[in-house]
């Protein structure tokens, strides 16, 4: 099958290749519901060496640049409980952490999580680190901008291999709540 977006060597339905996934990411596969059918999540194999984005881009595809969204682990904290989080924004933009992230969240202050904790409670890699297969109970706030794609490109728990998605699945997503303002 030829990738929606890029120009990778494999680009193969996601349910086909649970076993490259990880544990979470499998299972959400595996579990997947809504409007975006399952099979239209697309696995395609990518190599470490060429992770940074300007790299990435010029290897895979510079239409990736504007179609592709980071996912990051943030913490908010409030009177001595922390509540962990992830944030979805377009890779040409930026987390606003202290603004929305700190409002949505009703926290006194809120900050990127230590590598150590983010990777360790998705039990993702770190700059893998997907929307997919998250705890559940985690907020999930997305960019209204990475909604609006037709497909998006983000991590798939670990640092070999993408998923390319169709933009309105990630405001079905568990604890997704979709905002204007997010990325900066």
């Amino acid at each position: 099958m030829r990738a929606p977006i890029g120009d990778f060597e494999t680009a193969v339905p996601a349910p086909d290749r649970l076993d490259d996934l990880i544990a979470p990411v499998a299972d959400a596969v595996r579990g997947w519901t809504g409007a975006v059918p399952a099979e239209r999540i697309v696995y395609v194999e990518t190599d470490p060496r060429w992770a940074d984005t300007a790299v990435f881009v010029e290897h895979y595809g510079r239409d990736l640049l504007e179609r592709s969204a980071n996912c990051v682990v943030v913490a908010g904290k409030r009177g001595g409980e922390t509540t962990l989080a992830a944030c979805l924004v377009l890779s040409t933009t930026k987390v606003d952490v202290n603004g929305v992230v700190r409002r949505q969240l009703g926290a006194r202050k809120a900050s990127f999580a230590a590598m150590d904790v983010a990777t360790g409670a998705t039990g993702m890699e770190y700059g893998g680190i997907t929307p997919v297969g998250l705890p559940r109970d985690w907020p999930l706030l997305v960019d209204s901008a990475v909604v609006d794609l037709p497909w998006v490109l983000v991590g798939s728990g670990r640092r070999r291999g993408k998923l390319l998605i169709p933009g309105k699945a990630f405001a079905e997503l568990p604890g997704a709540v979709v905002l204007d303002g997010l990325g900066v």
